[in-house]
């Protein structure tokens, strides 16, 4: 089998075959790591919840024709979706007053708080990152997608899993 000058069957030295396997099987787990499909094994499913507060009627409108929408991160879409808004009348007000009398105005009149239903998928449970921002009741969060975008939003709840 092998020779008096190492090769294997008179034709291959047994070290470049040793090579040759590293270099295969380091093929073989690049290819399985970047080309299994995206939903595939390794992710979690999470959906959340994020208010934005203040926001105009009209916006709201304009969103409303826009849901289901895929989420984006600097220039890229991302393995998730806004699938549902719903919204309530902003209500904060601004008391003036003295001793003997009090005004009360109101803010942002007419405008509504918005909640919008998040479903993703991500790969790390401990950063529960989508794109660039971590997913965690409390964090602020931009609602980005394709077709919109709003900030300062609040993440009020979150289930990881099918659950």
């Amino acid at each position: 089998m092998i020779d008096e000058k190492g090769r294997l069957f008179g034709k291959i030295n047994i070290v470049d075959l040793l090579v040759i396997l590293v270099v295969l099987i380091g093929a073989a787990v690049l290819a399985v790591k970047f080309l299994s499909p995206k939903g595939g094994a390794g992710k979690t499913h999470v959906t959340y919840t994020v208010l934005v507060e203040n926001v105009r009627q009209e916006v709201y409108e304009n969103i409303q024709q826009n849901i289901p929408s895929t989420l984006m991160a600097a220039g890229e879409l991302l393995d998730g979706q806004v699938v549902a808004v719903s919204a309530v009348p902003h209500v904060q007000q601004a008391t003036l007053g003295t001793l003997s009398n009090t005004l009360v105005l109101p803010i942002g009149e007419g405008n509504l708080d918005l909640t919008f239903t998040i479903e993703c998928n991500v790969v790390n449970l401990v950063t529960t990152e989508i794109g660039t921002q971590e997913v965690r009741i409390g964090k602020t969060h931009i609602v980005k997608t394709d077709k919109f975008e709003l900030e300062r939003g609040t993440i009020l709840s979150c289930v990881w899993g099918d659950g």
